[in-house]
Parts: structure tokens; sequence; C-alpha cells
């Protein structure tokens, strides 16, 4: 048996695990990242538009602060939200983004003088201050009410994903690719590291670590179109799962981006919309005033994706062999800007589509893009139930994104987040000693070897690639952007039958090494089990909240539903998960709940809402000199680490 010792296993070689190998390296511990792909490879590559934080250098970001991020990214996830980690985010972010501009991304820059830009559909001079010039510059995107999503053209994971692993590299931080965590090791309620399998050679190692943190990704590909990788199937959340001690949280909430191009799902940037490009029917028509006044095409963007839908049920979309889809038109933005700032969208538009976006309309429909569940943790990113395991980034449910995220928010949380729980992943090092018998390894190692085995003795079953398909078919086709308890109810009933048929699964290919048929095989029981999280998940949750849009259930019901689904498997044998809930304490929060200014509000009230919002004013009026950093402590006084605590400054107003 080999086993390999460190203070911090990291599983996953994005943003979000490297920031946190970082973190844990810094402070002195012996960190391993594990990783599918070369860490280069990693999805946090594919974020096009940027990462918000709120600098307020360009002359339409003026005025913004940690407050109006704040409010926009609460509102943002209909308020289902940790509005502790929101307010630990909006914080930090500012000095994410410095910090990434110091190791070597390239942002954008402010230009001073005049320039052109176009805003709803109209072309507008802005004149930029000659003090921003040089500074981190930034664009619109939907739901906010500053331009505030910094970029690099529209690059921005790919320059952040190459600055964050040479950083890596630079401090020696080992990265052991082509290795996949299949299960994790744990004892008296406590995790000390996974049983980690090569991808190459088939050995199974087990990593041993004080602290362990996945940092994964996303569960996308439990669709059967996504935006996602197609290394983004969840198996860092199903590991977990599978303790049958850690939790999952809000598993329902997967948010589906408005616009990914027909027919292969790759997604064109929010940026696209948000440098003032529009949303077309079949007839050429721009639908999204008549629904959404206000915001029009920058509303947030599961609204976007429900109007798009709604029109297209209407008979509006262009018809195509692969289904209704509608219009991107980015050609009023020029061939100067396309190519500068939209340049990966003008290269996937001509390599995918063998169009030119700046003289040819883009087609585009609603596609799976970000789940917002993922392991529940606390505002520390350790896992409640289960002591040392860790998580960040898309893997986690931290929750800063409730039941919907705001595009720039998740490239942003992947960094802040590895900055933040990084810290704590150090803390837990310094804290705690690795005390962990050698044969408890050695049992979670026989277990999985006789999984293997079992899969690649077995004669006769099912095929993988087929159980896979039909999933991913169920979930598009009932668990999708519109959702009503009918088809619900069958997705779960059918899902119980694929868990079923996914215990009997033989392999054609029978040996272990450098087998892409006992990768499957070893991945989609755990897939289906996540698929059915999600499905379960969305059948018992009788309201709309954010991304999760019941057709039968149209109200966001905060009297009954404002509460966090936590989801535990306890049973192996069983075909459905388990589900409590944690409510969400109004009376805690520093924005209780609110319209989020879409169509008509019918959001059935809590009865605290009143009760806190009287408590916030009284607040206020016993405290008329306090300054907004004042004002906050008293209404909320959140937990960040020392280094993380300073002020932001901005242009023109210090570090007020």
């Amino acid at each position: 048996m080999k086993i390999i010792y460190t203070d911090s296993l990291v599983i996953g070689g994005g943003l979000a695990g490297l920031r946190v190998a970082i973190a844990s390296m810094q402070r002195g511990y012996d960190t391993i990242v594990l990783s599918l792909v070369p860490a280069k490879r990693s999805h946090s590559a594919a974020a096009q538009g940027g990462m918000q934080a709120s600098l307020g250098a360009t002359i339409k970001g003026d005025g913004d602060d940690e407050e109006v991020h704040f409010g926009d990214t609460v509102r943002g996830s209909d308020w289902g939200c940790d509005q502790d980690v929101a307010r630990m985010f909006v914080n930090t972010s500012p000095k994410a983004i410095r910090q990434l501009s110091a190791w070597g991304v390239p942002w954008s820059r402010v230009r001073a003088g005049d320039r052109e830009v176009v805003i709803n559909g109209e072309k507008v001079t802005i004149t930029e201050k000659q003090e921003a010039h040089g500074l981190i510059t930034a664009r619109d995107f939907g739901g906010t009410k500053k331009w505030r999503t910094c970029y690099t053209s529209d690059g921005a994971g790919h320059t952040m994903l190459y600055t964050m692993d040479n950083k890596a590299i630079q401090m020696g931080i080992p990265v052991h690719e082509r290795k996949e965590a299949i299960a994790l090791i744990h004892e008296d309620g406590v995790c000390y590291g996974a049983i980690v399998r090569d991808l190459i050679t088939g050995e199974l190692i087990a990593y041993v670590a004080k602290a362990t943190t996945i940092a994964t990704g996303g569960y996308g590909r439990l669709y059967a179109i996504s935006t996602n990788a197609v290394i983004s199937e969840g198996i860092g959340n199903a590991i977990a799962l599978e303790t049958g001690i850690a939790t999952l949280g809000n598993m329902e909430a997967v948010q589906f981006h408005p616009t990914a191009i027909v027919p292969v799902g790759i997604l064109t940037t929010e940026g696209c919309r948000g440098d003032g490009g529009l949303l077309l029917d079949k007839d050429g028509y721009r639908f999204m005033p008549d629904y959404e006044p206000d915001k029009k095409e920058l509303a947030s963007r599961d609204v976007v994706s429900r109007r798009m839908t709604e029109h297209m049920r209407k008979g509006k979309g262009t018809p195509s062999r692969y289904g209704d889809h509608l219009w991107l038109d980015i050609t009023l933005l020029g061939r100067k800007h396309i190519e500068k700032n939209l340049r990966e969208v003008k290269e996937i538009c001509e390599y995918f589509l063998g169009i030119d976006p700046v003289e040819e309309y883009i087609p585009v429909r609603p596609t799976q893009h970000y789940s917002m569940g993922g392991i529940r943790t606390k505002p520390t990113g350790e896992s409640p139930t289960l002591k040392g395991l860790f998580s960040a980034g898309e893997a986690a449910c931290w929750d800063m994104h409730g039941f919907n995220r705001l595009g720039g928010n998740s490239v942003a949380e992947t960094v802040v987040a590895g900055m933040i729980v990084g810290e704590y992943v150090a803390d837990y090092c310094a804290e705690n000693a690795l005390n962990v018998s050698t044969s408890t390894i050695q049992d979670f190692m026989k277990r999985e070897e006789k999984k293997i085995t079992d899969l690649l003795v077995r004669d006769f079953g099912e095929n993988p690639f087929r159980l896979k398909a039909e999933m991913q078919k169920i979930m598009m086709d009932k668990v999708g952007i519109f959702r009503n308890g009918e088809d619900l109810e069958q997705a779960v009933e059918e899902l119980k039958v694929l868990n079923q048929r996914a215990k009997r699964i033989a392999l054609r290919n029978r040996i272990s090494s450098s087998n892409p048929e006992l990768v499957e095989a070893i991945r989609v029981p755990k897939m289906i089990k996540l698929a059915q999280c999600v499905a379960y998940g969305a059948m018992l949750r009788t309201e709309s909240r954010g991304a999760h849009a019941r057709e039968d259930y149209p109200e966001r019901n905060d009297r009954d539903w404002l509460k966090r689904t936590l989801t535990t498997w306890k049973d192996d044998s069983a075909d459905l998960p388990e589900l409590t809930y944690e409510d969400l304490n109004i009376m805690k929060m520093e924005l209780p709940p609110a319209s989020r200014g879409y169509g008509v509000d019918n959001t059935v009230h809590h009865p605290d809402t009143p009760k806190r919002e009287q408590e916030i004013e009284e607040i206020k009026k016993a405290n008329p000199g306090a300054d907004r950093f004042e004002l906050q402590q008293l209404l909320n006084p959140i937990p960040i680490p020392e280094k993380f605590k300073g002020k932001n400054e901005r242009i023109g107003r210090g570090f007020k």
C-alpha cells in the first residue's frame, strides 16, 4: 500500500485549489495539489467575462464600494446567500484583484479621455477621468448597479489561471497530475485525506493529510448540454456525499446561462451583453425590454434565461435542426471592439459555427452553466459535520451565491475563497495533529480495490456510457430552467432505477490502467447519486427562488422556504438521499428580504422581515454619526482573517 503524507491536501488544480495551496504553503505547511489534468488546463481557464471587484476606477463605476457590491450580490442570490460570507467576499475582492495584478495578470486598464461605448443599443461617448488613467477598468454585467467586472479582454480566466499556476510553480507547490480522488479517508468524524487513483497506471494511492480541501469545480456534466468542461462532473461533491457524514447544500440550485452557442453549448460571455450586445428573436426584434424594461439584456442571468425561454415558447425562436434558438447581436459593437475585447468569442464563432460575429448574428439559447450547490461549509470553508474537510470555489456551498450567482462573482469567488479558506486551512494545520491509524487507511484502500475488482471481473451488466446518457437526458428534460412537480417526480423515479442499474455495471475493456471505460464506470454511479440530490431537492422545494423556477409554485416563499437545503446519503443501498433544512436568520441580515426588482413581486413574506427592518432603522437612528464601516459592524459583525480586514482604497475617496 502506497501512502503519501502531507499537511494540506488540495483536490483540484483550478483557481480555487491553487489559491488555497498557495495560502497554506505561505504559512509553512507542506501542500500537495491533485489534478485530473495539467493545472493550466483546469476549467477555470474557460472563464471569459471577468471578475467582480468594487474598484470604482472607470467613470461608470464611480461611487462603487463594498456596500453596493454586497447589495447586488444578496439581491442576485434572491436572498438565499449567507450574508456573512457575502460581506467577507465583497471586502476581500478588491484586495484579491490587486494581488493578482502584482503577480502578473494583465488587467485591461482605464484610458483617460473620451471613448465610445454602446449602452441600451445606442452609441454613447463617456469621458474617463485623467486621474484614473492606467488603473484597472471594468465592464457592465447583469444584475449590477455599477460597472464592476474587471477583465482581460474576454480571457480573464485564462490569464488568472496561468498567473496563479506560475505562482504555485514559483513557490514549489507540487501538482500531481492525472490523479483522481475516488474516496475520502475518515475516522470518528474527522477527514484524513483521500484514496486516489492514477489515471494512467491505475494504481491506488492513499494521500493522508491534516486538512483536505475539495476544489473540483461544479457538476454541470450531469446535464446533456453544458458550458462546463467534460471534467466538471461533480466527483469532488460525490466523494464527500459518499462519506455519509459531510453534507451538500442547495443542490437543486443550478444556473442556466442565457447565451451558449447552438448547438455545441460553448459559452459566449455575458461581456457580450455587458459591452452592449442585444438579444433578438426570429424577426430581428429586440424583445428583452418588453419583459424587463429597466435592466433589459442585463437583468440577472437566471431572469434573462427564463425570459428567453418564455419568448421561444411563444413561437418567437428561430427554427433549426437543433431546435429553436434566439440571436445575439454584437455587430453594433464594431470590429475594433470585438477583436480587442471579445476576441475569444470571435474565434469560437469562427471555429465552431463558421461565422464572423462582426458581421453576423450568433445563434444562442440558455444552457446549464453553474452549480450554486456544493459541499456545505462554514464561513471558514470547513464542513460543519466532517472535521478537517474544507471546500472552496464552485465545489463548495460556501454560500455567497444562494440560489443564483451574478456573472463575474464566480471567478472572483475562486480567488477570494481561496485566500480566506486557505488561511483557515493553515490555522487548522497549526492546531491539529495527524492522528489516523494505518488500519483505517488500509480499510479504505481495500474497499476501493474491491469495487474496482468487481467491475473488472463482472461478465455481464450495464454499459456506463449508456447510463450516463440516460441520466443526462432526464436532467435536461425534467430538471431544467422551468420545473414542475410532475416532471420532477418522474425524474426522481427514473433516477432511482438508474441508481440500481448502476450497481451492475460491466466492462468490455478489462484492464485497470489507461482505461477510459473504467474511469466512467467509477464516476457514473456517483454522478447518478448527485443527479438525484438535485432532482429530489427540486421536487421538495415548493417555491421559486433564483435559478430554481417552479411553474406550479411561482412565488418566492420566504415564510416557508427561506432556508438552505442540506443533503446527506447515509445508506449506500438507498435510492434517495436524506434532506434536512437550515433556516436563514433574518434577524442577523444586514439586508432583509425584499423584491429583486424583476417583474411582478409575488413574494410570500416572512413575518420577521418587518421586525428586522425596524431594528435596522433603530440602530441607524441610535448611531447618527456612524460611518458605513461602523454601521456594518453594529448590524452584523463578521469573522475574517486578520490580514484581509483592512479597508480598500478607491480613486478620489481614499479608504472611506
